[in-house]
């Protein structure tokens, strides 16, 4: 696809599960309540696939400046690597973190949701429980 209807913000996804901490980063997301958040997550994605419906997860805007936490947890799977390597990071109720980043949300997966013509993928429907927002920039996918 060449051309960007909309301009999203970058998210880093995050969950430890069976002692693995399962990270990716997401384009595909947006506000649609107060307290509620969606995320496309490809059907390709090991984190995606892990991620089930009542559990906590990290949601995480990065800055500006984080563009390198960006392409280190964008790159591979997290069960081949260790995505977290040397990224300053918190585990609070399963929920992976990324600290400092623009906001630090925990979220709990309140559904998974497969719509037609993109069945496979995997469209989590998060309430927000808590967030933090910290100074600075939202790094954005037209920042690459």
């Amino acid at each position: 696809m060449n051309y960007r209807a909309l301009d999203h913000s970058v998210n880093i996804l995050g969950v430890k599960k069976n002692d693995i901490n399962y990270v990716m980063c997401c384009a595909w997301s947006m506000h649609v309540d107060y307290d509620k958040i969606v995320c496309l997550l490809g059907s390709q994605s090991v984190t995606g696939n892990n991620i089930s419906k009542g559990d906590y997860i990290g949601f995480s805007s990065l800055k500006k400046e984080q563009m390198n936490v960006a392409n280190q947890i964008g790159e591979g799977h997290s069960n081949e690597l260790d995505k977290l390597k040397n990224i300053d990071y918190s585990v609070i109720d399963n929920a992976i973190i990324i600290n400092n980043s623009k906001t630090e949300c925990i979220c709990e997966v309140i559904d998974i949701i497969h719509l037609e013509g993109i069945e496979e993928d995997n469209m989590l429907y998060l309430k927000v429980l808590s967030c933090k927002e910290n100074e600075g920039e939202f790094l954005r996918m037209s920042d690459y």
